[in-house]
This record gives structure tokens, C-alpha cells and sequence, in this order.
């Protein structure tokens, strides 16, 4: 029997739309910027993460708070321009799933290790914001994925138990993330960031090639099917 009401959490960044190659070239111009090295390897290992995580991944283990910040505001000023400059498009099925759940009466929320700036830029841009009902950004958390806690705020702000709640995502950490806070999780393969296999490994409930395969009632048939796990406490809702 179907949990009601259920919830939906969204990753933004290759779930909703795909702007990783305006990722991949802002840090890869940052990198070049300050004379290290960036691969594709090292954007695969760290995509999904908060800026913080991932300046002391690729530069400096050891750097502050002020560093970090000052880094993530360089690349996220090149990576913005490039998104003005090329616009963001909407992963095949988005749209109507979206609606789907809207018409539904399913509300949902978004959860993403993206700073806010550009969650403000891609949801405008596309014209989907109003479908959810909380944004979650990674300015809004302490813990980045596969930490839960901007999915827990997700649901908070939705006011959806975290286990009646699905995440849809596309990267291990995100996928790990819904795990750990004990939601049902459908990942995506689109965009490509990571095998199917990798992420079922990390938890995925279902791997699909694109949302366009995904309908309200599997959805629903996978949060019942969700054990009632226990959840860490879901933090009050953001600001």
C-alpha cells in the first residue's frame, strides 16, 4: 500500500538539467588560473560535492574557510557567465514529471550541494522554481553530500518524514546521501557522470536512463516499499 503523502527531492545538476561541461571548464580554468592540474578523473571523483570539499580535494587539504570561499566565488563567477552564455535545457522527462507531481498534489523540494546563486540562475532560467515547495542549497548546509543533511532539510521544508520521502539523482554521493537518510532514491543516467552498476552499488532503489521512464505510481511503489528505517531527526526548515 502507498505511503501518503509521499515527498520528492531533486539534485539539480545533471537530474534536472545538464550544465556539468560549463562545470568542468570553470574549474579547469581556475585550475589553470592558479597552475594546477584538473582531469576529468578529478572532476568525476568530486562532482556532487560543495565547492569547500572539493577546493581541498583538488588544492589544499589544509585550507581555510576564507580560501575555500574566495576559490568557490572565482568558479562560480566563470561557471554562471558560461551558463548565461549557453543557457540551461531541461533533462528529457523533467518537465512532465514535475507536473506529474504537481497535479498529483506530491509536493517537492530541491536538494543540492550547488551554492544558491546558482540554483537562483538555473531554476529562473528553465522556468521550474515554482514547482517546488523548498530550496535547499549547499550555502545551507555544514555537511555536503553523501552526508544526508540537505536532503533531511529538504524534507523538513516540505514537511515530509524523511522515509516516506524520494530522491532523484545522478551521482554516487547523491545517491548515498538519500541512502543515509534512509529515503528511497531513483538515479539517472543521462548525463553519464557515473555507470548504472556504480550506482546501484551506492543504494539507487532503480537505475533509469532518463526520467522519461519514471511514472507517479512506480514512484510510489518504491516509497512503500522503503523500510521505515531509522532517520537522523530532519533539521527545521531553511531560512
Amino acid at each position: 500500500m502507498a505511503i501518503d503523502p509521499i515527498g520528492i527531492l531533486w539534485d539539480v545538476d545533471g537530474t534536472l538539467v545538464d550544465t556539468a561541461e560549463q562545470h568542468f571548464l570553470a574549474w579547469a580554468e581556475l585550475s589553470r588560473d592558479l597552475g594546477r592540474p584538473f582531469t576529468r578523473a578529478d572532476f568525476a571523483k568530486t562532482f556532487g560535492w560543495r565547492n569547500p570539499e572539493i577546493v581541498r580535494e583538488l588544492y589544499d587539504p589544509a585550507a581555510d574557510a576564507r580560501t575555500c570561499a574566495e576559490l568557490g566565488k572565482r568558479k562560480e563567477t566563470i561557471y554562471r557567465e558560461m551558463v548565461r552564455e549557453r543557457g540551461a535545457t531541461l533533462l528529457p522527462g523533467v518537465r512532465e514529471l514535475l507536473a506529474a507531481f504537481r497535479d498529483a498534489g506530491i509536493p517537492q523540494a530541491v536538494g543540492s550541494s550547488a551554492p544558491r546563486g546558482n540554483l537562483d540562475l538555473l531554476l529562473g532560467a528553465s522556468g521550474i522554481v515554482d514547482y517546488f515547495g523548498a530550496i535547499v542549497s549547499g550555502d545551507d548546509v555544514t555537511r555536503g553530500k553523501p552526508d544526508p543533511e540537505v536532503f533531511l532539510r529538504g524534507a523538513a521544508g516540505i514537511g515530509v518524514a524523511a522515509q516516506h520521502c524520494l530522491v532523484f539523482e545522478d551521482a554516487i554521493a547523491g545517491v548515498q546521501a538519500a541512502r543515509a537518510g534512509g529515503m528511497a532514491c531513483i538515479a539517472v543516467t543521462f548525463v553519464g557522470h557515473h555507470p548504472a552498476e556504480s550506482l546501484r552499488t551506492a543504494g539507487a532503489d532503480r537505475v533509469v536512463g532518463s526520467l522519461a521512464e519514471v511514472t507517479i505510481d512506480e514512484v510510489r511503489r518504491l516509497v512503500a516499499a522503503n523500510p521505515d528505517q531509522p532517520t537522523k531527526t530532519p533539521p527545521s526548515k531553511p531560512g
